[in-house]
């Protein structure tokens, strides 16, 4: 579960850390204070698109963290292991925006792709409201719900598998039965290829060493009449020097009298620039020695140059395109040519894969179809009470014209808001309002097969009130006393109900709007539950029904 969040120079939020519990967590804050700040923070962190907008004014970026518990979720913990990004039983998941709009993602303080954070966000966090991250709209995560409510997680896994199996075999027997004479040409032309690759043997790195050999070993007669000019001028020409010259000066300058500060200094240094001078010319001395021309080894190495750059322009590729090249003829020849296995032997292997298969497809329809009227009856029956009483809930199985990876047939929410229309798929009916309850009812029902460990619910009871509120805020209890759930409302029904509640205020502070959001205690709690109630001025009247309200939450 979510356990902090840090927020840093993010929209008008200049600092924030929470520390965060199980349970519902009520978010609530006067229109205009920013309450749906720390979900969009969220939904960042989870890698959701951004861009220079979200930079709070006059600072250079915004830094936004999300730690996770994820000690009870092994399939975290092992796609965390299988990326090397594990540490121990937390994730850490952290986005850092700059002015200009870029962004740069982290796992566990570890440098990361967008696609990571992402995917690795998918296992921790389900937002729902009116915008961003509606994963109930994809027919995947219908798919997915579906089958984990019904549990057939496992099933579905082994249908996945048989399948990837089958498809194996099915491309190598077509493969098999299609082979020709354009096939064998083919092989034979890979084959030629293959030996001449493996006879040039180009390795890793090899091509820029071999440049910079014959670029050192060409000018090996110009380095050494340069590097014995420059030890001339320095040392070891007789007609004058820079360290003779530097003798002759700084004996003019010490028979100087009387001797001064500023004299001193330009001794100092000149003796400096002296020593220096022969420390140079030594080196250079030195290097020298170094330099021996071999005309053998420069013939060589052209020689190998020369063998690659034909080789390359043969095949028509860069010369450091060789070595891809070669993996590629090898594997493709490898695939051609492999497998000395029986045409009947393989084809009797691929009839039984597919029995297999048709045979776990089969029990996963029959399953699925069981699940489905459950399911859809349950959710219908959530839906009802939460200002949809007309709604009618169906999960319809859209057969496929042949078998796939997940089995016979495509899952589809359908819904039909009123009397007399007709069902249709909820992505293309449902408006936002609609949406978000209709998630709300499908995860309370849900909720106890659910892999994510935290939902985030933004404001979805727009659009509703009095005893539809209370049916929203008691659903979203009985969700979080099962995980953790965080909802931003402006209803005092829906914020009663939680086991935590925030309140985000907004105020200026030298000449800078900050928002800040503080966890609430009983007393503070009351006069919000009352300000959501009756406004601002706050009357006994108000204070006591919201009393009343908290009061009879802790009776439920």
């Amino acid at each position: 579960m979510l356990t902090s969040i840090a927020i840093s120079n993010f929209a008008i939020v200049e600092s924030l850390e929470l520390e965060l519990k199980s349970g519902m967590t009520a978010i609530s804050g006067e229109t205009g204070a920013g309450k749906s700040i720390m979900v969009d923070a969220l939904s960042l962190c989870l890698g959701g698109r951004t861009d220079a907008g979200v930079v709070r004014h006059g600072e250079k970026k915004a830094d936004i963290s999300a730690t996770f518990d994820i000690s009870a979720y092994p399939a975290v913990l092992s796609w965390l292991e299988e990326r090397d990004l594990e540490n121990d039983h937390l994730c850490i998941l952290r986005r850092v925006i700059s002015k200009e709009g870029r962004s740069k993602a982290y796992i566990n303080n570890r440098p990361c792709t967008l696609a990571d954070l992402k995917e690795a966000g998918s296992f921790l966090v389900d937002i729902h409201g009116q915008h961003e991250h509606q994963s109930l709209m994809k027919r995947s995560a219908q798919r997915q719900q579906l089958d984990e409510y019904g549990q057939l997680t496992d099933l579905t896994r082994q249908v996945r598998e048989e399948y990837n199996s089958w498809r194996k075999l099915k491309d190598e027997l077509h493969t098999k039965q299609n082979r020709s004479a354009e096939l064998d040409a083919r092989i034979q032309l890979l084959s030629y290829q293959a030996d001449e690759l493996a006879q040039l043997d180009l390795k890793i790195g090899e091509l820029e060493e071999l440049e910079n050999e014959q670029a050192f070993l060409s000018n090996i007669a110009d380095a050494q009449f340069k590097a014995y000019a420059s030890a001339g001028i320095l040392r070891d020409s007789d007609e004058g020097n820079v360290c003779s010259s530097l003798h002759k000066a700084i004996q003019q300058a010490s028979a100087i009298h009387p001797a001064t500060k500023e004299l001193d200094n330009a001794l100092e240094m000149m003796r400096q620039a002296l020593i220096q001078a022969e420390e140079a010319a030594t080196s250079l001395s030195h290097y020298q020695d170094t330099l021996e021309q071999d005309p053998g080894r420069l013939q060589d190495v052209e020689q190998r140059l020369s063998d690659i750059y034909d080789t390359a322009r043969k095949h028509k590729v860069l010369p450091e395109g060789l070595i891809p090249l070669r993996e590629t003829v090898d594997q493709e020849l490898e695939t051609l040519s492999g497998g000395e296995e029986s045409l009947e032997a393989l084809k009797l292997k691929e009839e039984k894969a597919y029995q297999q298969l048709t045979s776990s497809a089969t029990l996963l329809t029959e399953k699925r179809t069981q699940a489905k009227e459950e399911l859809a009856q349950r959710v219908e029956e959530q839906i009802h009470g939460l200002g949809m009483p007309y709604a009618r809930f169906y999960i319809h199985c859209d057969p496929l014209d042949q078998i796939s990876a997940h089995g016979y047939e495509e899952i589809e929410y359908m819904i039909a808001s009123n009397p007399g229309q007709p069902a249709q798929p909820l992505r293309k009916v449902a408006s936002g309002g609609e949406l978000s309850r209709i998630s709300l009812g499908i995860q309370v029902v849900t909720a106890h097969t659910s892999v994510i460990p935290t939902l985030v619910f933004d404001e979805v009871d727009v659009g509703i009130s009095g005893g539809t509120a209370e049916v929203v805020g008691r659903m979203l209890r009985s969700v979080g006393n099962r995980g953790q759930v965080f909802c931003v409302t402006h209803l005092a029904q829906v914020a009663a109900q939680g086991h935590q509640h925030f309140r985000v205020s907004k105020e200026v502070f030298n000449e800078a709007t900050v928002s800040k959001i503080e966890s609430l205690a009983e007393t503070n709690r009351t006069q919000e539950i009352a300000r959501l109630l009756g406004g601002i001025e706050l009357t006994e009247q108000t204070l006591a029904h919201a009393q009343e309200m908290l009061g009879n939450v802790q009776l439920q």
